[in-house]
């Protein structure tokens, strides 16, 4: 392979290193990349971090090395990337904080396999070949985020497309969802890799162009936001009851009467939403609650977030109360948080002290049937999300019918204040330009907001603020292609370009790209 610049020379230096020193650097460089993620959203690092990866997997390794590669750079990555998730164990940290350094490390190795097999199948199949290298390369690096967000119920946060978010490039979700997202991520890393390496400049620089004009003309993939003089106003309320405070008996009412006051401040509106588990009291206990809710609200229907109880079940639940105090609707969280809202073996391992961070008893919360429809008395039809089930495009696809706007309750008190809240409430946009719907976001200490069809931020709270706020519910923009398709374009685009890459690799006979 011929040296063609200082790129070059540092992928064939790293080649050169020992294992230990090799995938140090390839974990640096996956904590570069996490760091185009909010709320840092430094994507052009991502980008650049994403290119001398590609480049040191361009060299000549094997299978198992190659997919070593992949381990360190995607255990870098979601070291980073995920470094809220030790927030969760701090709350109780007499309880759990034990746990956090294992849960945030483990989870990065977890995941970072998912990178190792793309990397090694990329190897497998592309030979060397560097046309080959380019195309599996791409094409596993998303097969295998598609399979981080489907196996073992999922966990598709922080993928490599999100980096993308509130950028431009983040309308071409529309057309086909995160992994397209991701696809372009991949694909800007190795256009940039070969315009900087220099044998290649001609392709790489062709790829950076055609990067930068979807960059320019992503805004146009998605309809001007619609509101409309006679729009509904939704209101939101955010608390700010501190995950250590919330359930505090001396505290709860407090927080309780805060909410109250904001339903009942200025105007009625014509929706007001509470977050996720906002009552302090069971559903089944709450008649004169409600009823005391609903006078605040002075007609006005509300969402509440409950807990519930049914026999030896509990449930995450959200319920719409009418205008006289009764509940109309309710909606059953059903994609639970995995040792989280329930442990799997729950109760074996409650005898051994081992629980849920957020769950009741040793088996935690019971999942609800599944995604519905509520409909919202003069505002429309809502499609109800509570907290962990907004990263999941198929909790949002997977309901008969076509909502007006998606509605999220959510507690995020749990993430604490760094990135965690934030990067929850860039996939909440995510879900509305993938769809063409407006999102309404009620969060316990925030982000609560207003999303439209396009993903922008029409209205919101602030992180650690108690507060509410009324604003327009913007129209559902005509459904998008991903909302048609799903994700099956871009995966079948993905495993033909992995197909592509192994006749590069099968037939390879003369240099192409960089050889």
């Amino acid at each position: 392979m011929a040296e063609n610049g200082a790129p070059d020379r540092f992928a064939t230096w790293v080649c050169g290193l020992r294992p230990r020193g090799r995938f140090a650097i390839c974990a640096a460089l996956g904590a570069v990349a996490g760091l185009g993620q909010a709320p840092f959203g430094l994507w052009p690092l991502t980008v650049l971090a994403l290119a001398g990866i590609y480049g040191i997997f361009g060299q000549r390794w094997r299978v198992s090395q190659a997919a070593l590669i992949g381990l360190a750079s995607g255990t870098g990555y979601f070291l980073v990337a995920l470094a809220w998730m030790v927030e969760p164990f701090l709350v109780d940290a007499a309880r759990h904080g034990w746990m956090a350094p294992f849960a945030l490390i483990l989870c990065a190795l977890g995941f970072g396999l998912f990178w190792a097999a793309a990397f090694g199948l990329a190897r497998w199949v592309a030979r060397h070949s560097a046309t080959g290298n380019a195309l599996a390369w791409i094409g596993t690096g998303v097969l295998a985020e598609w399979l981080r967000g489907t196996l073992f119920t999922g966990f598709p946060w922080a993928q490599t497309g999100h980096v993308w978010i509130g950028t431009p490039m983040m309308h071409w979700a529309a057309i086909g969802g995160a992994l397209l997202l991701c696809a372009i991520s991949l694909g800007a890393g190795v256009a940039l890799w070969h315009t900087l390496i220099g044998s290649s400049r001609v392709a790489g620089g062709l790829g950076i162009a055609a990067l930068s004009a979807a960059y320019a003309f992503g805004p146009r993939l998605t309809a001007p936001t619609e509101t409309g003089l006679q729009a509904p106003v939704v209101r939101l309320v955010q608390p700010n009851a501190a995950q250590r405070d919330k359930w505090n008996p001396d505290k709860m009412q407090g927080f309780f009467d805060r909410q109250v006051s904001y339903t009942g401040a200025a105007t009625p509106p014509d929706l007001v939403v509470w977050p996720e588990t906002s009552v302090p009291v069971l559903l089944n206990n709450a008649t004169e609650t409600l009823g005391y809710i609903a006078d605040a609200a002075r007609g006005a229907p509300v969402v509440l977030g409950f807990q519930r109880r049914d026999g030896l079940q509990y449930y995450n639940t959200a319920v719409l109360l009418g205008a006289d105090g009764t509940v109309t609707a309710q909606y059953d969280k059903h994609h639970l948080v995995p040792f989280g809202e329930y442990m799997p073996l729950g109760d074996l391992l409650a005898k051994v002290g081992i629980h849920g961070l957020a769950s009741k008893h040793g088996g935690g919360f019971s999942a609800g049937p599944g995604p519905t429809l509520i409909e919202v008395p003069g505002v429309g039809e809502a499609l109800p999300l509570i907290c962990y089930e907004g990263i999941f495009a198929r909790n949002v696809s997977g309901v008969a019918g076509r909502p007006d706007f998606l509605l999220m309750i959510t507690n995020d008190a749990w993430f604490g204040r760094v990135s965690g809240p934030y990067q929850h409430l860039a996939q909440a946009q995510l879900r509305s330009v993938e769809q063409g719907l407006p999102m309404v976001r009620a969060a316990n200490t925030g982000i609560s907001a207003v999303i439209d069809p396009r993903g922008q931020i029409m209205a919101q709270i602030a992180l650690g603020q108690a507060g509410w706020i009324d604003a327009p519910l913007p129209r559902a923009a005509p459904p998008t292609p991903y909302a048609l398709l799903g994700d099956w374009l871009v995966l079948t685009a993905m495993v033909l370009m992995v197909g592509a890459g192994a006749y590069c690799g099968a037939g390879r006979r003369r240099p192409t790209l960089n050889d």
